[in-house]
């Protein structure tokens, strides 16, 4: 697996398996263990997806060594403040079966608990973050959904600034600005729904790329992801799709990379950070 350097050295592997919309049950046990057998050492999980239990056995299952998986997960929005966020943490381990976390991110900036004072909010979060991370219990640290504005609210105040953000990104939604930020500040992008939740599947001009490639629609996504240098997370429970979307040993064209980026009909489920209901 090649990997992304963060700002702080650390290696990220450059492909990610996802675990939202994973039951909280066998299922997802398996899936995970599949996947670190496949070759995945980067694992994506959230507090949010109420499947920590399930993903963490998954690990233990796989027989991976710790040192050996870059496990990431969320915080989720009505734990943002500082002692929250300590508690919040502590919560996510325990039920990963782990004692530290490769990446910690704020899942999203603007919750509607905190709506009226998320700046206040984000800034005693990011404070408790960097505190883990002197700590050693989180190697790296970053957000999730954050514009360019959110972030600049957080650099005003750290010392440490974020690693990682962790978007939608894939055909319809290429988020352009939000990515060129991240590049000048040096903060690695990560792309959740590259396959935009299962739109890309009924897209002609993804299945007519994906013929002249002779790889999948899900495969020239995630390929298509990297070549926009984002870390693209995948999500399946079938043992044969976990192993397909590993196979990336091919290069889209220049021609078909402009034809991707003009796709429109594959909207996924963008929400707008600044006015989310959750």
């Amino acid at each position: 697996m090649e990997t992304v350097t963060l700002s702080n050295g650390k290696q990220m592997p450059a492909v990610g398996f996802g675990t939202w919309k994973a039951p909280s049950d066998e299922i997802t046990v398996n899936a995970v263990k599949t996947a670190v057998e496949c070759g995945y050492t980067h694992i994506d999980a959230a507090a949010a997806y109420h499947n920590e239990i399930w993903v963490g056995k998954g690990i233990r299952e796989s027989g991976i060594k710790r040192e050996d998986l870059f496990l990431t997960s969320k915080l989720w929005n009505d734990d943002h403040g500082y002692e929250s966020t300590l508690r919040a943490f502590e919560n996510t381990i325990t039920d990963l079966g782990v004692d530290y976390l490769d990446l910690y991110l704020i899942h999203w900036p603007v919750p509607v608990k905190f709506h009226d004072n998320y700046i206040e909010k984000n800034r005693e979060t990011w404070k408790a973050f960097e505190e883990l991370y002197k700590a050693g219990k989180v190697k790296a640290i970053g957000v999730s959904n954050f514009k360019p504005h959110h972030i600049d609210e957080i650099l005003e105040v750290c010392e440490i600034p974020p690693m990682v953000n962790q978007i939608e990104f894939h055909p319809s939604c290429l988020q352009k600005e939000t990515r060129a930020y991240c590049e000048e500040k040096n903060i690695i992008v990560e792309a959740y729904s590259p396959l935009a939740n299962g739109k890309v599947f009924q897209c002609e001009e993804i299945r007519e790329i994906a013929e002249r490639c002779g790889v999948s629609a899900a495969q020239l996504c995630v390929k298509y992801a990297l070549q926009h240098n984002t870390v693209p997370l995948v999500k399946s429970v079938t043992r044969e799709r976990i192993k397909d979307n590993l196979k990336l040993d091919f290069t889209i064209s220049p021609e078909d990379m402009k034809i991707l980026d003009e796709v429109s009909t594959c909207e996924g489920s963008y929400r707008d950070s600044d006015h989310i209901d959750f």
